[in-house]
């Protein structure tokens, strides 16, 4: 099954940029639309057994800090004993008393939630990532908090009920927890069934609480540009086309080299404007993402039973060409053993 558009969440995308995005929370009910990750697919990660912190947490909005030894368990391999497998017996233990399971960037080991997370990186030009959080009835795994990211939610099961509330009044914001003395004005209450999307603009405060069953739900943050990536984007624009020797010998030379960066900027500067910038930095942010994409696909280019076919055919791939050099490698310390003894 394809993976949905923006359009299947908000309808009109038009009428949702103009009038929702990055300016105010919205809540849609799109028609049969489900999260790729649900509580089978949870099921399924535990079920490998491969399931491990960092990739797990169980969290709560009290600051109580809960210790990864409470929700995962020890197994030896080889003799040598690893930590930090998770441990669904304990994971449902503390869900019954209140706690949270928060699961880090499900798109690196969920491939439908991974293709989901592609294509709407791909079309917001944006990088993406995904979270899944799994509430009891009462329970509220964050205190009210700014997310450096816009935020879309996905209903998965159960019901859970969001408070939204305004954006920082202040330039110098910053994510996290809020202070106990601020207290902005909520702007959106919403109780989230299966199937919903909620839409949280960038730095809009927002907490949720589980209202009944056990809710779960799938987070996308879409993360924007910040003032570094402007840096980075205007140290490429002022320096393109200049040509300077990368090590100037002596003083001489690089007093040179100085004036001649300093000429090539003030000329360069001139004829960047604002626009200039942010599309520079958003199209940087793309390449970097449309990198790692490449890099995970050709991970994924041929799987163990395509190499098998391959190699089975006598095939002349990179599985051959591996398997030669190992070959030779041990033929080298085969030799150089027998001429030692």
């Amino acid at each position: 099954m394809e993976s949905p558009t923006l359009a299947d969440w908000v309808g009109d995308v038009r009428s949702f940029t103009g009038h929702q995005w990055q300016r105010k929370p919205a809540v849609f009910t799109p028609e049969k639309l489900a999260s790729p990750f649900d509580l089978d697919a949870l099921d399924a990660a535990f079920d490998t057994g491969l399931l491990r912190t960092p990739y797990l947490e169980m969290v709560r909005s009290t600051k109580v800090t809960v210790p990864p030894e409470a929700y995962t368990t020890s197994r030896t391999v080889n003799g040598i004993t690893y930590h930090g497998f998770a441990d669904r017996a304990k994971v449902l233990a503390l869900l019954g008393v209140g706690a949270t399971l928060l699961l880090r960037c499900v798109d690196q080991w969920h491939h439908p939630t991974g293709e989901l997370v592609a294509r709407l990186s791909e079309e917001l030009d944006r990088r993406v990532e995904a979270f899944f959080f799994v509430t009891p009835a009462g329970g509220q795994g964050l205190a009210v908090h700014r997310d450096d990211a816009d935020v879309f939610v996905l209903q998965a099961a159960g019901r859970k009920t969001w408070y939204v509330h305004d954006a920082p009044t202040a330039a110098d914001w910053t994510p996290g927890e809020l202070p106990d003395d601020e207290h902005s004005p909520r702007l959106l209450h919403s109780v989230l069934e299966p199937g919903s999307v909620l839409y949280v603009p960038r730095g809009f405060a927002h907490r949720a609480v589980g209202a009944a069953g056990l809710s779960a739900h799938l987070s996308l943050t879409i993360r924007d540009i910040s003032v570094p990536d402007l840096r980075a984007a205007l140290e490429q624009r002022l320096t393109d086309g200049l040509d300077l020797p990368a090590r100037p010998l002596g003083e001489a030379a690089i007093d040179d080299s100085c004036a001649a960066l300093l000429d090539h900027v003030r000329t360069r500067l001139d004829t960047i404007e604002p626009e200039d910038l942010r599309l520079a930095a958003r199209a940087a942010q793309a390449r970097a993402a449309q990198a790692e994409a490449a890099a995970e696909n050709a991970e994924r280019a041929e799987t163990f039973a395509e190499a098998a076919r391959t190699w089975e055919g006598g095939g002349t791939g990179a599985g051959r060409a591996g398997l030669a050099s190992v070959s030779r490698t041990w033929r080298r310390l085969r030799d150089a053993a027998r001429t030692t003894h």
